[in-house]
């Protein structure tokens, strides 16, 4: 038991040290030893805690054996010795991708294993890994063979033995927290002193998160009247949204790309930007240059933009049971006889997309619509970008020849890991990097609205382009609004005036402020107003359990055990300002409860 102990202990400290040394060559946090020594001391209490549950069911299967055989023992210490071997090697590359250790991403990543055992296969040189970490782990394993040895223990001291680790992990169960642990200068800090597995298990017991046990609350009358007043003025979420004049009966073209951070607008590589089209588009369209997403993940952006909702502590409302027949988008466009679809790359039974989206108001277009022979490049993810805007054209010419108008909700897929796309279109050979994937997203998205713009309905059709998330929502504070920092462009050169507008607005705003430009009057349950109408300007971002609120300059965390930081985006200042956090529970209390409820239904 000893060795085991000391093994495990050892690799987790090897994995904080080789995360460490990497964020110190990313910059994400600097070279201070005090800061080290708390991490390192941190992370090893955190390592102890996650030990003695990891002993438990080890403790267990020792007292069905009064004496253990010497083969099956040195299977168990050879297999022990891969599996923490492939636990440090999939924490980096975890971290790589996300800048955290192992959280609920990975929790879902488990469920849908054909796509991300497709991405590493595709992303990473397996071959050559997996054999290294292999051999690697073989060497350890010979170097600690001599030290293994059999003994005969009596089975009432394995009991007690066993007792006690009980003991200690259940009280580490009830008093322990690891918040206390939290290093609060940087969000990098606090996470390398976590303990990956003991965050894995975690996640997956907290998948569904009640916003009143958690959260910090008021009275719910006196949230809902507030949160009212303020977006509806008025007593209730329903209310009537009037535009004077006739309807506009444009086309819309939402296009949602993947990861598309405001910041790559102004990345270059070997000296070229890469973005070159979507730069130029600005120019042409009205561009808004101080938007964020609300969460991220893919599903969390497109709940955003099609319900106008702020985002749910856990997950997903996509992702969510009693998800049907909820007020969106479609619930105005379809009345309005549009011809509503929601278009995707890949296989929309990936995180419960094609049901939530069939299930309102949607007609599906996915990968399996596409004909082989209408395909030129796919990965694991999905189709590329051309192809899928091809889909999109294709669609939009069904629609038009049916005398439909049309409102496509377009997700691609080219802008991920393992950022792969058909060779000879740009310049950054495929499968190269980040870099690429975006340069190609931008090349894909230019050709689309060249093809298109030889289309009838062209002129006729507003396209409005944005991301689901950033690249990379990890930064050095809990919640860091650049990180959330998206484009917004609305483009139709023969509709709208090229114009920047810099009003703080977010993805719940979307919806609104589609239905504003085509001068549809409804009624409304939305979170969101048109971008054009607010009287005042705000934001929502999240993770997973923290609820973030933007206005007027400053942040509201919301997080779990009811805690609230609050600080002002010029100069980091933290303070408290009641007002902006009672904003903050206004919209995420009530958002919560009149999803429970019911009321953001249709029927």
């Amino acid at each position: 038991m000893q060795l085991i102990i000391i093994i495990f202990l050892i690799f987790n400290s090897l994995s904080r040290l080789d995360l460490v040394t990497y964020a110190l060559f990313e910059n994400q946090i600097d070279l201070s030893f005090f800061e080290f020594f708390k991490v390192f001391i941190f992370g090893f209490l955190n390592d102890l805690v996650t030990l003695s549950y990891f002993l438990i069911p080890i403790s267990i299967f020792r007292c069905f054996f009064s004496k253990p055989n010497k083969y099956l023992l040195y299977f168990f210490y050879f297999i022990l010795v891969q599996a923490l071997c492939f636990l440090m090697v999939s924490e980096f590359t975890f971290w790589l991708e996300f800048s955290t250790r192992f959280n609920f991403i990975a929790v879902d990543y488990l469920v849908y294993t054909h796509e991300i055992i497709g991405n590493i296969r595709e992303s990473y040189s397996i071959f050559i890994i997996f054999p290294l970490m292999f051999i690697i782990g073989s060497i350890i394993y010979y170097k600690i063979y001599p030290l293994i040895t059999i003994k005969k223990i009596l089975l009432k001291k394995k009991l007690m033995r066993l007792v006690l680790i009980i003991a200690i992990s259940t009280t580490s169960f009830i008093i322990y927290e690891p918040k206390i642990t939290d290093i609060k200068d940087n969000n990098f800090l606090s996470e390398l002193s976590k303990n990956g597995l003991y965050n894995l298990f975690s996640a997956f017991l907290h998948n569904t998160i009640d916003y009143y046990s958690l959260y910090q609350t008021k009275a719910t009358d006196l949230a809902l009247k507030d949160l009212y007043t303020k977006i509806a003025n008025g007593e209730s979420l329903n209310r009537f949204v009037k535009y004077d004049g006739p309807k506009k009966d444009y086309n819309v073209i939402l296009i949602t790309i993947e990861s598309l951070s405001a910041e790559f607008l102004d990345v270059k590589y070997e000296g070229k930007n890469i973005t070159p089209f979507f730069n130029d588009l600005i120019k042409q369209g009205m561009y808004f240059n101080n938007f964020y997403a609300t969460g991220t993940r893919t599903v969390r952006g497109l709940e955003a933009i099609t319900l106008s909702v702020p985002p749910l502590p856990g997950q997903s409302i996509l992702r969510r049971e009693n998800n049907e027949n909820l007020f969106s988008i479609t619930t105005i466009l379809n009345k309005e006889n549009y011809d509503s679809k929601f278009i995707y790359g890949g296989y929309g039974y990936f995180d419960n997309m094609n049901y939530f989206f069939e299930n309102n108001g949607f007609k599906i277009i996915d990968r399996n619509n596409a004909p082989k022979e209408e395909v030129v490049f796919a990965n694991i993810w999905g189709i590329s970008d051309e192809d899928l805007y091809s889909q999109v054209l294709k669609e939009a010419d069904k629609s038009y020849q049916n005398g439909q108008k049309f409102f496509s909700l377009v997700m691609t897929t080219s802008n991920h890991r393992p950022y792969t796309y058909p060779e000879g279109r740009i310049d950054i050979p495929s499968h190269s990097n980040r870099q690429g994937g975006v340069k190609y997203t931008d090349f894909a998205l230019g050709d689309f609205l060249k093809r298109a713009s030889e289309k009838p309905w062209f002129d006729n059709t507003i396209f409005v382009i944005t991301a689901d998330h950033c690249a990379g929502s990890a930064g050095k504070k809990a919640l860091s609004p650049e990180k959330y920092h998206i484009p917004l462009l609305i483009y139709a050169p023969k509709i709208i005036k090229p114009a920047v507008i810099p009003t703080l607005s977010g993805q719940i705003d979307i919806a609104p402020t589609i239905l504003g430009l085509l001068n549809i009057s409804y009624e409304s349950k939305f979170f969101g107003n048109d971008i054009f109408r607010k009287n005042y300007q705000n934001a929502f971002i999240s993770t997973f359990q923290k609820l973030g609120y933007i206005e007027n300059n400053r942040v509201v965390i919301l997080s779990p055990a009811k805690e609230v930081q609050i600080y002002d985006l010029n100069n980091d200042e933290i303070f408290d300002d009641k007002q902006i956090i009672n904003q903050a529970i206004d919209y995420y209390q009530s958002g919560y409860y009149l999803f429970q409820k019911g009321d953001l239904k249709t029927k």
